[in-house]
């Protein structure tokens, strides 16, 4: 395969993972094809059973670029980057894949800064991740694994907290790469070397988690993993409401905490079982917090710190919206 002398970094490939979110997957598409074909090669947008209309407006889409996968099943963001990075490395042929959600999309220039460095030195890259008013989006920071590094391990036992262990806004600010461990999939760029080596990300986690299990299984696996804030993504998202640390819907608290425990195990390896006796507590008396719904809260927290202590990830996803009711339709006695 030739590449353009224009391109650095070879052939890149975006995955955007959708369900039901058919304005938000509008502005991302339109944004992802004004680039040109040498610094973005293809699209595939996974098409995660969506239900408003997005199956029908992408059938009207006739951009040569662009290709559809659809699942009939709701397979969550995990199931479909698994589905997509397998579909793109069989059918794309890319050098790189960078995936996002249907809310996420790189800035004007972001796609031009990749190419403009090489970039074969790493396995990944992490794109700086901010809100469309220009605040840099917490949930999508990425992180240095404090149990691999003693001086981080310190911080963060220190009181540092999150911030002890993800990189600060001055980061995101300034013009210095940072090699890293872990990374959120809004705006990360995955090299098909790697992936050929290291393979997909676990599918079974349905939301969360599977992109910092993936990117840990990239470090472990002798990969390196670098932060660039060259690379600006914007992430229009609401999950957690304003100003407070509850989820919308409710039961994406169960997916949350089971995958990381999942996280923790790979990330503390012989400190799991201690780093449980810090981290669990402070999830239980999260229930203060969500007055009105603190049965549905107890009910989610309670089978995910079970099921994520079993690495159990086979649950269907309507029993996991039916415990987040504040008045299940029937008796569970399935966890």
């Amino acid at each position: 395969m030739t590449t353009p002398s224009s391109q650095t970094a070879g052939r890149l490939v975006a995955v955007v993972v959708t369900h039901n979110r058919l304005s938000q997957l509008k502005i991302t598409l339109a944004r992802l094809l004004v680039a040109t074909s040498d610094h973005l090669a293809a699209v595939l947008v996974v098409n995660n059973a969506s239900d408003d209309g997005t199956a029908e407006w992408l059938a009207t889409q006739t951009a040569p670029r662009l290709s559809v996968v659809t699942s009939h099943d709701n397979l969550g963001g995990a199931g479909g980057f698994e589905i997509g990075m397998r579909h793109a490395m069989e059918r794309l042929a890319p050098d790189w894949i960078v995936v996002m959600d249907d809310d996420a999309r790189p800035d004007d220039d972001c796609l031009p800064a990749f190419h403009a460095h090489p970039r074969n030195d790493h396995w990944g890259w992490a794109a700086a991740v901010f809100h469309p008013d220009g605040r840099v989006c917490d949930i999508n920071r990425p992180s240095i694994n404090p149990f691999w590094h003693r001086r981080i391990f310190l911080r963060t036992l220190m009181g540092g907290g999150r911030d002890g262990f993800h990189l600060s806004e001055s980061d995101f600010h300034g013009t210095a790469r940072r090699e890293i461990d872990g990374s959120s999939f809004v705006g990360l760029f995955v090299s098909s070397d790697a992936v050929r080596k290291v393979g997909y990300p676990d599918g079974s986690l349905f939301i969360y988690g599977d992109d910092v299990l993936y990117t840990l299984g990239l470090r472990v696996a002798g990969g390196r993993i670098a932060f660039d804030p060259g690379l600006r993504f914007e992430h229009d998202f609401s999950t957690i409401a304003s100003g407070e640390r509850r989820f919308r819907p409710i039961w994406k608290c169960y997916y949350h905490h089971r995958n990381l425990l999942m996280v923790y195990r790979r990330a503390a390896g012989v400190f799991f079982w201690p780093a449980l006796l810090v981290v669990v507590p402070k999830w239980v008396i999260k229930i203060r917090g969500h007055a009105g719904e603190r049965r549905a809260f107890a009910r989610l927290m309670s089978r995910a710190i079970w099921h994520g202590l079993r690495r159990k990830t086979d649950v269907p996803h309507g029993q996991v919206v039916e415990w987040g009711l504040t008045a299940p339709k029937a008796r569970d006695d399935t966890a």
